[in-house]
């Protein structure tokens, strides 16, 4: 039976779905509600320091992505930090972290770039008995101008900095909340190892504007015929998170530094795949702003499921199985050659692999008379666009060639392809070495 049980940074929790700093963990009240849904850790929303207090806008915060059957693909906010008072958010942590011992809770801080900041609020949190700090280093908007969040997250020098002050001044683990809003992500990851922290965190929301009302001719959410740039998060990130994620896991610099993934979490199989790309949990937001807190007993249940079909005990027999796997282009196999095939008793005759493939693709597909489809072999790259645009799931497959196979596009046996390729004059690593 497989075992959830997460121990990250040294903070053990039930399993390794947290909720992510946001507006689901704002509040006493809904930590609470979450941590009775089951999920094993929060991230409380983001408290500032003393001083101005937060103003966020009475009005429309959210603007969508939606697929056709109105599913969220992607969900953009304008939402500040807690508006909140300090000491009361101090005070609902202290008590939550009371009654729920087994849970991790770690506090997520957002103040001034200025040492003495840090070093007034850092025993402030110390002192309720949470596991840990995040700092939101990502936010990028509205704090942002104010020279925080993203601001400092895409000056490395400034994460190191800022890091090293919470290190000085906080005993307990110190996450690092990056933001993807930068070329490069393993640069601020390194700068948060140099500046000692214990983990990252990633991503924190992309920069973007979802729409524009035609009709007011303004961003959406609009605010009084106005709008501005906010965070997008969802489904449609998760593909860039994981990248980002891969690439500070293979990274020399930052080889080992744990991870905590973020971006577009919805299912059971998205967090096994932040896992396998080495991250030791995963933090959750729009999956439970879209379908409640009670979505984490469908994630529970479907890993320990999975796991016990493939024989894992622990999220740590697969946490960073595939990182290894991913590789830089030129040191992809360019003996491998697979082609298309399709089933006929299970192709529906739509047509949809016949144009795609006639008309942006390689003229691999033909058609005949009385609408059957098949493979051209000589013109197929195995390119996998039919896989994809065909609407009746493994009807068409990609078949590997066995070694000693011709390929009709070339002429030549499979295997001797590019038999030198670390030596062939198109191999890009290869024109680097000479």
């Amino acid at each position: 039976m497989a075992d959830l049980t997460t121990e990250f940074l040294g903070i053990k929790s039930p399993n390794p779905f947290w909720l992510a700093s946001a507006p689901p963990t704002d509040k006493e009240y809904n930590v609470r509600r979450a941590f009775e849904a089951g999920w094993g850790g929060v991230v409380w929303k983001t408290l500032g320091s003393e001083g101005p207090p937060i103003v966020n806008v009475n009005g429309p915060r959210y603007g969508v992505v939606h697929g056709a059957d109105r599913r969220v693909l992607g969900l953009n906010n304008i939402e500040l930090i807690t508006d909140r008072d300090l000491f009361v958010n101090l005070e609902e942590i202290k008590r939550v972290k009371a009654d729920y011992p087994d849970r991790a809770l770690i506090v997520s801080l957002m103040v001034p770039c200025e040492e003495e900041a840090w070093k007034a609020i850092l025993p402030l949190v110390e002192d309720t008995g949470a596991d840990g700090i995040e700092l939101n280093f990502g936010c990028p908007h509205g704090m942002a101008e104010r020279g925080m969040g993203s601001a400092v997250g895409q000056v490395p020098e400034y994460i190191e900095m800022v890091t090293r002050w919470c290190k000085t001044h906080y005993s307990k683990p110190v996450i690092v909340k990056l933001t993807p809003n930068i070329t490069d992500i393993r640069q601020p990851a390194a700068a948060a190892k140099r500046g000692g922290a214990d983990a990252v965190s990633l991503i924190n929301t992309i920069n973007s504007i979802i729409s524009v009302d035609l009709d007011q001719m303004s961003p959406v959410p609009t605010i009084a015929g106005k709008g501005s740039h906010g965070g997008y998060c969802g489904p449609a990130v998760k593909p860039i998170a994981m990248n980002m994620v891969a690439e500070i896991a293979r990274s020399p610099e930052t080889a080992g530094l744990p991870i905590s993934g973020i971006g577009g979490i919805t299912t059971w199989r998205d967090a096994a795949e932040y896992i396998a790309l080495g991250c030791g949990n995963v933090q959750v937001c729009t999956a439970a702003m879209t379908y409640g807190f009670k979505v984490v007993k469908e994630m529970i249940s479907g890993l320990e499921q999975w796991m016990d079909e493939k024989g894992h005990t622990s999220i740590n027999d697969f946490r960073g199985q595939a990182v290894p796997n991913v590789v830089d282009w030129q040191h992809l196999d360019l003996n491998y050659i697979a082609k298309a095939s399709i089933n006929q008793d299970d192709c529906i005759s739509c047509g949809r692999c016949y144009a795609a493939c006639e008309d942006t693709s390689h003229q691999a597909i033909a058609m005949s008379a009385d609408r059957k489809f098949s493979v051209i072999d000589a013109e197929c790259v195995a390119c996998n666009l039919c896989v994809e645009v065909c609407p009746v799931e493994n009807c068409i497959t990609m078949v590997e060639q066995e070694p000693g196979t011709v390929d009709p596009r070339t002429g030549k046996v499979v295997e001797d392809t590019y038999a030198n390729w670390t030596t062939h004059p198109n191999n890009p690593a290869a024109t680097a070495a000479e």
